[in-house]
């Protein structure tokens, strides 16, 4: 069994994989991740994994106390390699922002830095099952090659966008990837969800910055309360567009069963906001 650490990372690699390797996340549907606590079955479900892969950057680092726990277990990070984006602490983060800092761990969310986490996986799968090579190249060719149209599609989107609309507030700094694909500016109300809350200068600054530039309708993502940022909405004069998926997939009957499904649903709902559709 190869487990992931959440549950988009398992969707990934089961493309990868197929019916040759058996793929688990540790952490279920709906989980906080950053500062998820393996319980006691976690631990005894993982005996006998033959390989854990994680995201790196930060994302889980719980993650190595986990693996150690585990015999002969592989430990995979599939950003490796990867230059990240910094994570900037002010909450207003521009398209071009650049420069040394802590990563933004969420590269999944570039349909193109998906890419790499392909490669990642298949070489992985491959220096595990030899035998499998040929299978494991063809599922993530063509895993690839839906990741490549999902940019398209998103790209094409997106577009429907004024200029000066195309401003993404959300609760976590979650989006700096797909922001930088796409030409959108960025504001959050806390860089990465494990930090709990806003602090209140950090609030005011974004409900000045949302008033200041009339953007339409912020956002928050399903692991976290959406309660502040519906507090901002209401005191800036936005209206609150919905709920988004980032860290976690939704169960099989919600709106993002999968990544590429994750994806379309958070791009409709950023058009459909920002363009008061």
């Amino acid at each position: 069994m190869v487990l992931t650490t959440f549950t988009v990372l398992a969707d990934m690699a089961r493309n990868v994989a197929g019916d040759r390797l058996e793929v688990a996340s540790i952490t279920k549907v709906g989980s906080e991740i950053h500062h998820y606590e393996p319980t006691p079955s976690d631990l005894r479900r993982a005996q006998g994994a033959v390989m854990v892969l994680e995201n790196g950057f930060n994302l889980e680092r719980w993650a190595q106390r986990f693996t150690d726990t585990i015999q002969g277990a592989r430990r995979v990070v599939v950003t490796e390699g990867m230059d990240p984006l910094p994570i900037r602490s002010d909450g207003l983060e521009s398209t071009g922002s650049t420069g040394p800092g802590v990563p933004n761990p969420h590269a999944w969310m570039s349909p193109s830095r998906a890419q790499h986490y392909v490669d990642t996986i298949r070489d992985a799968f491959i220096d595990l099952d030899p035998a499998g090579a040929a299978t494991y190249r063809r599922n993530a060719e063509a895993y690839k090659q839906k990741l490549a149209q999902l940019d398209q599609d998103l790209r094409r989107s997106l577009a429907r966008v004024p200029p000066n609309q195309r401003m993404l507030v959300t609760c976590e700094g979650a989006f700096s990837y797909l922001a930088r694909d796409y030409g959108l500016q960025e504001g959050y109300l806390w860089p990465v969800n494990g930090e709990g809350e806003a602090t209140p200068r950090r609030q005011a600054r974004l409900t000045d910055e949302v008033r200041r530039r009339k953007v339409p309708a912020v956002f928050c993502e399903s692991t976290v309360s959406d309660k502040s940022m519906r507090q901002l909405a209401a005191a800036s004069g936005a209206r609150f567009g919905g709920t988004f998926y980032v860290d976690s997939l939704s169960d099989p009957t919600g709106p993002a069963p999968s990544l590429l499904k994750l994806q379309r649903h958070n791009v409709d709902l950023i058009v459909k906001g920002l363009t008061n559709d």
